[in-house]
């Protein structure tokens, strides 16, 4: 066989196989089907964040007009799955998900205690507007800080010694405190939310009593399908859910959440399809978020930079009714030669909703307190900040003892510095200026696991010589449909404009969620192995044709390309796909292939993505106004399949990550434990004023132990380690430390 691949399509920066349909408005999103005597459907919430429904007035809302139904955990049809969760002979759950309308208990502001259905949309949110509620109220808590003494190591880890979320001693406990030379600091992330385009949405439709059919704003569709085939105690089969585009999402559509089991409810209750769509307000309290984190960091080195010793400890929020937890210490096991390591893991249950994982989940949390701790070590030792961390790189995972799959970190760090100008860096704070402006450099490092799941993928080359194939899979905005076809174009030999990918529809193979940063190696590996076989269904074809110069010819000496099979001795003899099948006398060839990772690899090596992050920002010394002038993000993500969404990708990331350190932050009003950042006029994004230029590098080296295209993922390295390169650079700029983002101007005056 020719080399690993046979034509020049993956690495591309090919366009977005459905940007046409995006920008002129042709994709259709969950809240944009129309189906005949839809109804609509608005949310009402509480207006307090703890005790129980004493009594609610609907009439006036069920008398408005167009009102069809106003359902509330006193009428509501009962889900049966509800019932099945508390099966006495079923283990404990650690919590469960809040389930709507079950009681009158309210566990948090703005949780659904009504869903008012209407003919219009209008209408229902007037009628929602009429509905009130009397409340027997408790004292609630919500203020993190007043409460971390309620901290506990989560259930899970209780349950099991060998958990992930155990604390976690590699030489001695807490070593650095007995060390010359340390440091100790604490770091807070306050609650952060993750604010897609799109807003939450589904429209649900009974089909017949026990068939449903939704449009769901979802990452997971093959999840959700089972979820609600679990709720609803249907047959999965029964259950299809649909979400060809999804617009943005950063983790909050990994869950099911109340909305969708309110609009189903309300769906069954009246007997016609129902859309509920969220207000951009209750994007803030009903889809999760990433939690409110302490982080503490103890650590000690010799005077030549070798770290001594790391401790790291942390406190995420979740809910009173459910354990949400994240891998916030993952990164500081293993990613730097320490021989002595602690990590210590706690959960502070509140009022409020339940957190879910967002972008970089607890990796990018934990790497703002490592990251920095690096830094504030470094300028102990007066070592610049990249020469400690290349002192402390390490060669195998000192967590498992495992050699890395692939670990090309130093080549991206060196790329990175040049393209950033890192050699400007005075270890010295203050020293570089711009006029009246602070000119500092800093830089933050990621990491993230290499993961890869089983997928199913079905092709069908038809004799026109097009190839189409089908997948579960969701694309939320990373260009899932385009890294398909270029896999596809290189391993089977097609030009991409021969190629269809059609996604999100639990109809077709089944995949795993969107999520986890997996999705190119899960998906592209079963695209890998589903034109493998095409190649040998259409090397037989040829083979046992015996009036041509095929005969007896073998994958191996056959070359594929351009939609011709030739052969590699003579190439001036060939076929085309599409005169094969004539040949043959099919009208197409169909072919389903599945693809799992070898789990005997994940024990003989350990397999991670990386990312290093350099910041150069500017600090105005009176106002404390901070600009990031310039981001350079680099990553060692294997194989990288195009170079145009790939470079995209790194680019969204690192302005979540500048979002992350310097504008956002959730504020409660703890007097009645509601947020009062509910909009973008309360909780700013980063705009593209605050977005400067952007350089996105890959060394592009391939991963062939984790799958055979050598991809690994992007979507969460791309963001973690880019807040505390920020902080970093903001002290190298003005030698003051913020330790608790964002760091706003109020900070540094």
């Amino acid at each position: 066989m020719k080399d690993y691949f046979f034509q020049d399509t993956v690495g591309k920066p090919m366009d977005r196989v459905d940007g046409r349909l995006k920008v002129t408005g042709a994709a259709k999103y969950s809240a944009e089907y129309e189906l005949p005597n839809m109804a609509h459907a608005v949310l009402v919430g509480s207006t307090i964040a703890k005790g129980t429904i004493k009594s609610i007035d609907t009439k006036k809302a069920e008398n408005a007009p167009g009102v069809i139904a106003v359902l509330h955990y006193q009428n509501a049809p009962k889900v049966p799955g509800y019932a099945q969760a508390a099966h006495p002979t079923e283990p404990k759950p650690i919590g469960q998900p809040l389930r709507v309308f079950i009681d009158n208990k309210i566990h948090f502001n703005d949780q659904p205690i009504a869903v008012v259905v209407a003919d219009t949309l209008e209408r229902a949110i007037y009628a929602a507007k009429l509905v009130k509620a009397q409340y027997n109220e408790d004292k609630h808590a919500t203020d993190f800080n007043q409460n971390t003494s309620k901290a506990f190591l989560p259930t899970a880890a209780k349950r099991n010694p060998k958990h992930g979320l155990n604390d976690y001693v590699r030489g001695k406990e807490d070593a650095y405190k007995n060390e010359p030379l340390k440091i100790e600091s604490e770091y807070v992330i306050p609650t952060e939310f993750h604010n897609p385009m799109e807003l939450q949405s589904i429209i649900a439709h009974w089909e017949a009593d026990n068939k449903l059919t939704v449009y769901d704003k979802t990452q997971a569709v093959i999840g959700t399908q089972n979820a609600f085939a679990k709720d609803w105690g249907i047959p999965v089969e029964n259950v299809k859910v649909i979400a060809t585009f999804v617009g943005g999402a950063f983790g909050n559509g990994l869950h099911t959440w109340p909305h969708e089991t309110a609009a189903i409810i309300a769906a069954k209750k009246v007997n016609r399809p129902v859309k509920l769509m969220l207000t951009r307000e209750q994007m803030f309290t009903m889809v999760g978020y990433r939690p409110h984190a302490w982080q503490k960091v103890g650590m000690s080195a010799t005077k030549d930079g070798k770290i001594t010793a790391i401790t790291h400890e942390a406190i995420g929020q979740t809910s009173s009714y459910e354990e949400f937890t994240e891998s916030t210490l993952q990164q500081t096991r293993m990613m730097y030669t320490s021989p002595n390591v602690t990590t210590r893991y706690r959960i502070l249950p509140l009022d409020v909703s339940t957190p879910i994982w967002m972008r970089g989940p607890g990796e990018a949390t934990g790497a703002f307190a490592l990251e920095c701790a690096l830094d504030e070590m470094a300028y102990v030792l007066g070592i610049d900040p990249l020469e400690f961390r290349l002192i402390n790189h390490t060669d195998k995972d000192p967590e498992k003892n495992l050699p890395w799959s692939t670990k090309y970190l130093k080549e991206a760090m060196q790329m990175g510095a040049e393209r950033i100008g890192w050699s400007k860096r005075q270890l010295q704070p203050g020293m570089l200026k711009n006029g009246e402006w602070l000119v500092g450099y800093g830089m933050g490092v990621g990491t993230f696991g290499a993961n890869r799941g089983r997928a199913k993928v079905k092709a069908t080359l038809h004799k026109d010589g097009t190839l189409v194939m089908q997948s579960a899979t969701t694309d939320i905005g990373p260009g899932t449909g385009t890294a398909m076809v270029q896999i596809a174009a290189q391993n089977l030999g097609l030009p991409p404009e021969k190629i269809v990918f059609e996604l999100g529809n639990s109809l077709y193979p089944p995949s795993p969620s969107q999520g986890g940063s997996a999705t190119v190696a899960t998906v592209g590996s079963a695209v890998h192995a589903v034109c493998q076989v095409l190649k040998q269904r259409l090397t037989s074809m040829v083979a046992g044709n015996a009036d041509t110069s095929f005969k007896g010819a073998t994958v191996e000496n056959l070359t594929f390309k351009d939609g011709y099979v030739s052969l590699a001795a003579s190439p001036s003899a060939r076929l085309s796909f599409a005169d094969i099948l004539k040949q043959q006398n099919l009208p197409e060839i169909e072919v389903t292939e599945e693809s799992s990772p070898d789990a005997s690899l994940r024990q003989k090596y350990s397999m991670y993505s990386y990312s290093v992050h350099f910041a150069e920002v500017q600090v105005h010394p009176l106002t404390g106004q901070t600009r990031v002038t310039n981001m350079v993000s680099c990553a060692d993500a294997g194989t990288i399949i195009n170079a145009k969404t790939a470079g995209n990708q790194m680019i969204g990331g690192a302005v979540g990550g500048i979002g992350m350190a310097l504008t956002e932050g959730a504020v409660i009003d703890h007097r009645f434990g509601r947020y009062v950042t509910k909009d973008f006029a309360e909780y700013h994004v980063p705009v593209h004023a605050d977005a400067p230029n952007i350089s996105s590098i890959f060394v592009n080296k391939p991963d062939l132990i984790n799958n055979p295209n050598g991809t690994k993922g992007i979507g969460e390295i791309a963001i973690i380690g880019v807040a505390p390169a920020i902080a970093n650079a903001i002290f190298n700029a003005t030698g003051k430390r913020i330790r608790e983002l964002p760091i706003t101007p109020d900070k540094l005056i």
